[in-house]
């Protein structure tokens, strides 16, 4: 769902940017100069929306600059155009900010969304789907993928503490966090089990995982299980 604003130069809201863009990039806040490759401007969107949502600005500089865009029209349209890629669609506001001297900045501010997750649909047929960490967005796993959705679903979460438990929370207790990989090695389970477990612990509030680009982590949500 897109909610459009357009107006006129305004010196407050201009000095509003300007501290907003001081703050520099981070988990919420993202720069682009242009929109030389809409879909990494697609991509940060649905990383937000898939996050705690952000703030993304179009016409700023890397170095923090604000050289603004001479047709704003012209860029939001190509992100427009994008955005009919993503499933389902993202909830945000796009504004357009005059800067004066015929320049103007896009800023797109993204909600959490409600219809976790969101992927964007490739022409090869392949989807992908992005979450921000830090000031960065990266591609979600297929793991991450699945808390996402099962969180929107807020129904109680059942899982058996058995043997292959008690393994992770002893490997855990010496390692402090440990990979899909890594507890597909201990346990002896296959991806598919190991996984599902990794996954119901984490929406049991048992386990945290922490994402990032060379695999995800887990580790324990607060301290030792008992």
């Amino acid at each position: 769902m897109k909610i459009r604003e357009s107006i006129l130069y305004n010196p407050l809201q201009v000095q509003q940017l300007k501290n907003l863009v001081a703050q520099g990039e981070g988990s919420t806040l993202e720069f682009k100069r242009k929109v030389s490759h809409p879909e990494k401007v697609v991509r940060e969107m649905i990383a937000f929306a898939n996050s705690a949502g952000g703030v993304l600005l179009v016409g700023i500089a890397d170095d923090g600059s604000i050289p603004g865009l001479k047709y704003p029209e012209g860029e939001s349209h190509v992100i427009s155009e994008a955005l009919k890629k993503v499933t389902p669609a993202l909830p945000f506001h796009e504004t357009f900010i005059p800067l004066g001297g015929s320049r103007t900045v896009l800023q797109y501010k993204v909600f959490e969304s409600l219809s976790k997750p969101h992927f964007m649909d490739n022409d090869n047929k392949s989807r992908e789907c992005f979450i921000r960490i830090q000031d960065k967005s990266i591609k979600a796993s297929r793991e991450v993928r699945e808390i996402l959705k099962r969180k929107q679903q807020s129904k109680g979460v059942h899982f058996r503490y058995g043997d292959h438990e008690n393994i992770l929370m002893k490997y855990l207790e010496a390692h402090h966090t440990i990979t899909l990989k890594e507890y597909m090695v201990v346990s002896g389970l296959n991806r598919f089990i190991a996984s599902k477990k990794l996954v119901l612990l984490v929406l049991a509030n048992v386990l945290r995982v922490i994402p990032s680009e060379k695999g995800d982590q887990y580790t324990l949500a607060f301290g030792k299980f008992s």
